[in-house]
């Protein structure tokens, strides 16, 4: 029992160190760079500008360093500090069978989860993102989306927690099998449903308007053969001053969305140019690639916590003192992050080299000229920064820093 503890607090120190450092890093990087508009952006970028996006990265890092300062304080309490023994015990006094007690202890532990994370959203929305001009979100809009989000999270997710846990108790030893066919075949549901059903919930969106930048997409999704449900603005506007586009949906169900935000400040060939990157991610199979990843990882945990919750010290030595499918779920979950932390890295890699290989298909496509304008559009409506720490850098970001793409673009031309 104290073995694991004494791994479980190494790994979790470990984490917290190398994320602190990074973040100082992070700091002292863009601080020493900020006085000065790097020379690939001098004249498309202004000082003012440069130097936005160099404080919001910093009130963000600021911000990130007391998040993550709290997040370790609150999973020490759930574990060690007996908060989940505390809470598994109100629930069992009830004297409910283990499914409905299970249950009801994940919901519970997550409401109370999104309960504390509440401060730190509200002052992330409407004092930090509202000091640099982004939020454009009301309370009422705020307090709407968090009741949506909640009775959305109450629909889909009892349902699943208790397929999970049934599956746990009652599908023998390959149980860890069937609930990762389980849970794959949901995420899979998920994916189909969400631009039909969910994303409308939250936003409007419409379809894309006939002119130009219509033109100029429909002859870009017929040269690459591309087939959607359509291309449609969503009203990101209604919450933040940030832009950007994705693809949604699965199989015949996919759908192009725009921010309108981005159509505002994006020239029709710049649009193209992302739309381009964005089919790269298709058409370079990164989406499918990502999907296969996702499954085998949540095949290997299941696989590990069916080994896992047969173990009594793997309780014991997280602050619980009895052992249960659901509370094996739940540790499970908790610490899992700690020692996949370093993991991370590898990961942003992948990303990153994926990122490089849709810019490459947008420039075969279409401009890696007007590609490189767009990005430079983004970097100064998002206030990116266009100067991080490289280390930090490595370690975090999905997409490549602006100064290396813009350069890897440059060579595409």
């Amino acid at each position: 029992m104290q073995t694991f503890t004494y791994l479980f607090l190494a790994f979790l120190l470990a984490a917290t160190l190398v994320q602190v450092y990074l973040s100082l890093r992070q700091k002292q990087h863009v601080s020493q760079h900020r006085g000065g508009v790097p020379d690939a952006f001098a004249g498309k970028i202004s000082l003012a500008e440069h130097q936005k996006a160099a404080d919001y990265t910093l009130a963000k890092g600021g911000l990130g360093r007391i998040d993550l300062l709290v997040g370790v304080f609150i999973l020490l309490a759930w574990t060690l500090g007996g908060g989940l023994e505390w809470l598994d015990n109100q629930w069992r006094s009830l004297g409910w069978n283990g499914l409905y007690t299970g249950t009801a202890v994940i919901i519970s532990m997550m409401l109370v989860g999104s309960l504390l994370d509440l401060p730190m959203s509200l002052y992330r929305t409407f004092v930090l993102e509202e000091r640099f001009g982004f939020n454009k979100m009301t309370a009422a809009t705020f307090v709407v989306d968090m009741l949506k989000g909640a009775a959305l999270a109450l629909v889909i997710g009892v349902p699943l927690v208790m397929l999970i846990l049934w599956l746990m108790e009652s599908a023998g030893s390959l149980w860890w099998l069937y609930a990762w066919a389980a849970l794959t075949a949901f995420s899979l549901l998920m994916t189909w449903a969400y631009p039909k059903f969910i994303a409308p919930l939250f936003n409007k969106f419409s379809p894309l308007e006939e002119g130009e930048v219509a033109e100029r997409i429909n002859a870009l999704l017929a040269r690459t053969g591309f087939n959607s449900k359509g291309v449609f603005v969503m009203d990101g506007s209604r919450r933040s001053a940030h832009g950007n586009a994705y693809f949604t949906g699965f199989g015949k169900n996919k759908r192009i969305v725009f921010f309108d935000t981005l159509l505002k400040h994006l020239t029709p060939a710049q649009v193209e140019a992302v739309l381009a990157h964005e089919l790269g991610h298709f058409k370079r199979k990164h989406i499918v690639k990502g999907m296969a990843l996702s499954m085998a990882m949540t095949l290997a945990g299941f696989f590990i916590l069916a080994w896992l919750m047969r173990q009594e010290w793997f309780y014991t030595a997280l602050g619980v003192s009895q052992a249960s499918t659901y509370m094996a779920l739940l540790l499970f979950v908790l610490v899992s992050p700690a020692f996949t932390f370093f993991i991370g890295p590898i990961m942003a890699w992948w990303s990153r080299k994926h990122e490089f290989e849709a810019d490459e298909f947008a420039a075969q496509q279409s401009s890696s000229t007007e590609l490189i304008a767009a990005l430079v559009g983004l970097y100064k409506e998002n206030a990116s920064t266009l100067t991080p720490d490289p280390l930090y850098s490595a370690f975090y970001d999905s997409h490549p820093p602006a100064m290396i793409r813009i350069a890897h673009l440059q060579q595409q031309t």
